[in-house]
């Protein structure tokens, strides 16, 4: 009984605390993305602080110029487009009327009112300025808590140390190793998808003449890192921007936008994130859906690190999936696991947690650079056995 109420207990605090729990893997995220950037700039001889603050100054003035970049060409074209909407509205209604099939719609499209529309749209830009707002205050949480994470990395790793028992030392420094690969490799996919169509949208105004291409383009970039919604969000401005061009014209980019969209998450995504993230492209499409219909938008974007963190603790902690003949792969596994922890007694011994922890993730990173191929083999031994 008593285990069965702190479960209970258990599962009613995580769902209450999820929003902070949410902004603590997003600093981590952050963390695990920003700390390559520091680490490099730490072994050119510059001081961890001074290199946290040159990489996070960085981040926030590619941010205000992106900003500056896209927002303010993003409301010229909307207003641009509110002063043409008569004529665009007009010239539409005419198209519509030209075929037999479309025809009916061009009445209605003449005939549109827009007082109970403009009053929804009040009615819903309200509700979501305040989600807005609340979504704004997490994410500046989340940054900052990424900035205090970099500057105590020393002294928190010292204490996640301290409470694990020296045994576990060098798998845990692995794991936290293989952690910031999966970060880091999660970006890497985020930041190709995102190139990618940035480049895409730019090729395809370009080619089309519609102006504010390049704001567009950026505007599109960054908003395609979102599920579900990011879709909505590239497609309509890249067709809204070519709408004072014709019919014609805004068909055609609608068409080529929503072939991209679907060859990016039907081709692209399972391909760069299965291969940034070392995941099958079918776990990769199962996980978004997962991680959209437990948790939206947000369990979308988390999905993907956390299926691969949850196949590099499988394989790290030992966990046998059924099928799998352990006494193939295992053995590989174990003699790492015992040549590392030897060294790390004989370096460490007496040390506090505090340095014993920055040996035993150099360890990790030495053994891991030397042994770059250790985990082709264990997944080709698994494979050999389950062929034999």
């Amino acid at each position: 009984m008593i285990t069965i109420a702190l479960v209970v207990a258990g599962v009613w605090a995580l769902i209450r605390l999820l929003p902070v729990i949410l902004v603590l893997l997003a600093a981590l995220i952050i963390v695990g993305t920003v700390n390559p950037a520091v680490q490099r700039l730490e072994t050119r001889g510059v001081r961890r602080g001074a290199a946290v603050a040159i990489v996070f100054t960085t981040l926030f003035v590619l941010t205000l110029f992106t900003v500056t970049l896209t927002i303010p060409a993003l409301i010229a074209q909307a207003a641009d487009l509110l002063e043409q909407e008569p004529v665009l509205r007009a010239r539409g209604a005419d198209f519509l009327a030209g075929s037999s099939l479309t025809a009916p719609f061009a009445e209605t499209l003449r005939n549109i009112h827009y007082d109970a529309l403009a009053k929804s749209l009040a009615d819903r830009a309200l509700a979501w300025s305040t989600r807005i707002l609340e979504v704004f205050a997490y994410s500046m949480s989340a940054v900052f808590l990424a900035l205090y994470l970099m500057l105590d990395r020393d002294r928190l790793r010292g204490w996640l140390f301290a409470v694990v028992p020296r045994s576990h030392h060098i798998r845990l420094s692995r794991v936290m190793m293989n952690l910031e690969t999966i970060v880091g490799g999660y970006m890497r996919g985020q930041m190709i998808t995102s190139a990618l169509m940035a480049a895409f949208i730019f090729v395809l105004l370009t080619m089309f003449r519609v102006p504010n291409a390049l704001a567009i383009a950026v505007f599109g970039g960054v908003v395609d890192v979102l599920p579900y919604i990011g879709a909505f969000l590239t497609v309509v401005p890249v067709v809204l921007s070519a709408l004072p061009l014709g019919p014609i014209v805004t068909m055609s980019v609608l068409a080529l936008m929503l072939a991209y969209e679907e060859f990016e998450s039907r081709v692209l995504v399972p391909k760069v994130y299965g291969r940034a993230l070392r995941l099958p492209s079918a776990v990769v499409l199962f996980a978004l859906l997962a991680g959209g219909t437990l948790k939206g938008i947000v369990g979308a974007l988390l999905s993907l690190p956390v299926a691969a963190t949850i196949l590099m603790l499988i394989e790290e902690l030992r966990v046998v999936l059924p099928g799998e003949p352990e006494e193939i792969w295992s053995a590989a596994l174990r003699e790492r696991d015992q040549l590392s922890e030897e060294e790390y007694k004989r370096r460490a011994d007496g040390l506090p947690a505090e340095q014993a922890a920055a040996i035993a993730v150099e360890i990790s990173r030495t053994h891991h650079r030397k042994k770059s191929g250790s985990h082709a083999a264990p997944k080709a031994s698994r494979q050999t056995g389950k062929r034999d």
